[in-house]
C-alpha cells in the first residue's frame, strides 16, 4: 500500500506490488518453456533432415548448385542449379508483396475507421473468408480467367513501357510472371488485411480522439496516430503473406511457364518457383531428383527463415525507437 501510495502522489515506488501465485504458475511455466522447446526441435529436425537428404545428390550434382541454369537431376550424369528457381520465387513473391499491401492497408482502414458498422462488419467476413479459400481454387481462376484476360494489358505493358526492362519482353503470352505475381497477391491480400485490421483496432481510443480535438482531419488522424502505432503489426502481416507466397505451390505451377532461366522482364514465357518445381517433378524424380528437390527444399527453408528473421529485426527495432 506505502508503494502504491508514493508511486501516485508521484515520489519514487521503493518495491513493486506483490503479485499473487496459484499452485497452477510453475507448472504452467513448465509446459510454455516445454512447448517452445518442442517447437525449436522440430526446426531442427526439419533442417536436419533436409541436409541429410541433399548432400547425396549436391554431390552427384556435375554443375553448380548455386548459379546453374538447368534442371537435369534425372539424366546421367546429374545437373541442376538453384538459381533461376530462387530468382523466380522472389521475383513473384516480392510483386505480389508490392502489389497485396497498399491494398490490404487500404482496406484494413477503411474496415476500422471509414465504414458503416454494418457495413465493415460485411466486410471483415468476407475478407476472412477469402483467407480461407483453398490455393487451387485462386490457381484454377488464374488459368482459366486471368491467363487469357492478361494477354491484353501485357501487350499494352510492353507497347507502350516496354523501355523499362520489367515490361520488356520479345513475346508477351499470357502465363507470365506477371500473371502468377498477381494471383499470389490476390491470394495473400486477405491474410495481410485480417491481421491488419486486428492491429488497427487496438489503437487507443484516446490517441484517436486527442489527434482529432487537436483539428486533425480523420487522415491526418490515422497518418499521425493509426499507422504509426499499427506499422510494426503491418510489417508481420506482410511477412507471414510473403512466407505464404513463397510456398505456395499449386497456384503458380498452374500458371508458371515452368522455364529455368532469370529475366528481369514478367510479361515473357519464362518463371518459375521452387515450390511449384517441387510439386510438379517430385513423381517422376529418381533417387537424385528427389535428393535435388530436396536440396531445393532447403533453400527455400532459409530463404523464409532469413526473411523472417529480418521482419523480426524490423519490428523490433521500430518498436524500440518508438519507446
Amino acid at each position: 500500500m506505502t508503494a502504491t501510495l508514493k508511486t501516485r502522489q508521484g515520489g519514487p515506488a521503493t518495491s513493486r506490488p506483490a503479485v499473487r501465485r496459484s499452485r497452477a504458475d510453475k507448472p504452467f511455466r513448465h509446459l510454455t518453456a516445454a512447448a517452445g522447446v518442442v517447437l525449436l526441435a522440430i526446426m531442427a529436425a526439419i533442417a536436419v533432415f533436409l541436409i541429410a537428404e541433399a548432400i547425396p545428390a549436391l554431390y552427384a550434382n556435375e554443375g553448380s548448385f548455386l548459379t546453374e541454369l538447368i534442371w537435369t537431376p534425372n539424366n546421367s550424369p546429374p545437373a541442376f542449379g538453384i538459381g533461376a528457381l530462387a530468382f523466380g520465387t522472389l521475383m513473384s513473391s516480392f510483386l505480389a508483396l508490392i502489389m497485396a499491401v497498399p491494398v490490404a492497408v487500404g482496406v484494413a482502414l477503411f474496415i476500422t475507421h471509414y465504414a458503416p458498422r454494418k457495413l465493415a462488419g460485411a466486410l471483415g467476413y468476407i475478407v476472412d473468408l477469402l483467407a480461407a479459400v483453398p490455393s487451387v481454387v485462386y490457381g484454377l481462376w488464374g488459368v482459366i480467367f486471368l491467363v487469357p484476360f492478361m494477354q491484353g494489358p501485357s501487350e499494352f505493358l510492353n507497347e507502350y513501357l516496354g523501355f523499362i526492362p520489367l515490361f520488356s519482353a520479345d513475346q508477351v503470352v499470357g502465363r507470365s510472371m506477371l500473371t502468377a505475381s498477381i494471383v499470389l497477391a490476390i491470394m495473400i491480400l486477405p491474410i495481410i488485411a485480417a491481421i491488419s485490421r486486428e492491429v488497427f483496432l487496438q489503437v487507443p481510443r484516446m490517441n484517436e480522439e486527442a489527434a482529432l480535438a487537436l483539428g486533425a482531419t480523420r487522415w491526418e488522424m490515422i497518418r499521425m496516430a493509426v499507422l504509426p502505432f499499427g506499422r510494426p503489426g503491418v510489417v508481420s502481416a506482410s511477412m507471414l503473406g510473403l512466407g505464404r507466397a513463397m510456398g505456395e505451390t499449386i497456384a503458380v505451377a498452374l500458371i508458371f511457364p515452368a522455364t529455368f532461366d532469370i529475366t528481369f522482364g514478367v510479361l515473357g514465357p519464362s518463371g518459375n518457383s521452387i515450390a511449384a518445381n517441387i510439386a510438379l517433378g517430385f513423381a517422376e524424380a529418381g533417387e537424385v531428383g528427389r535428393g535435388a528437390l530436396i536440396a531445393s527444399g532447403l533453400v527455400l527453408f532459409i530463404i523464409t527463415l532469413l526473411v523472417n528473421m529480418a521482419a523480426r529485426m524490423i519490428v523490433v527495432g521500430r518498436s524500440g525507437a518508438r519507446k
